[in-house]
């Protein structure tokens, strides 16, 4: 005899319990405001919970969390396009100018949060993919959550690191 099947609101508490954390970065990732956030990370949660009703088990667990969280953020991050900062390319992002702090903590925080803002400010494919790559899922996994051939996931990780470290880069130099 066959093992049981999860019930939705046990496939759900899996789920949250193992992959909770990386959903409140992914909704840090892709909204500043943090009341936003909230609202973000409860929209991803009743997603996630939603889709349990249709999951067969075709792809791993975490392959289905990913990729229900990233498309609900991006559908959601498109709705409020109207209202948010124009999305770029990676190309036209420039490393906002501040002064800075000489202390660690404070520049290791400060380079966090422009690395986050530069995301967020990603197209959302290219978005999905740098969020993925950070929670260290390899590129044919990430390919899967997004619909890509690994191969293109990992040109968009190889350019996307190239452009983000010119522009620290460049950071470093003006100081």
């Amino acid at each position: 005899m066959g093992a049981r099947r999860l019930t939705q609101d046990e496939l759900y508490a899996r789920a949250a319990a193992e992959f909770g954390a990386a959903l409140g970065r992914l909704a840090r990732a892709y909204e500043r405001d943090a009341d936003r956030q909230r609202d973000l990370l409860q929209d991803i949660h009743f997603a996630l919970w939603r889709s349990f009703e249709t999951y067969e088990g075709r792809s791993s667990m975490r392959t289905w969390v990913y990729r229900v969280a990233h498309n609900t953020a991006t559908s959601i991050s498109i709705r409020r396009k109207s209202e948010r900062v124009q999305l770029v390319s990676l190309e036209d992002i420039e490393l906002p100018t501040a002064s800075i702090d000489r202390e660690r903590e404070f520049d290791e925080r400060q380079g966090m949060e422009r690395l986050l803002g530069l995301i967020q400010r990603l197209r959302p494919l290219d978005r999905q993919v740098m969020l993925l790559y950070l929670e260290d899922i390899d590129a044919r996994a990430i390919g899967e959550i997004v619909g890509l051939s690994a191969v293109n996931v990992a040109t968009k990780i190889h350019r996307v690191k190239k452009v983000l470290a010119h522009l620290f880069q460049e950071r470093v130099g003006d100081e």
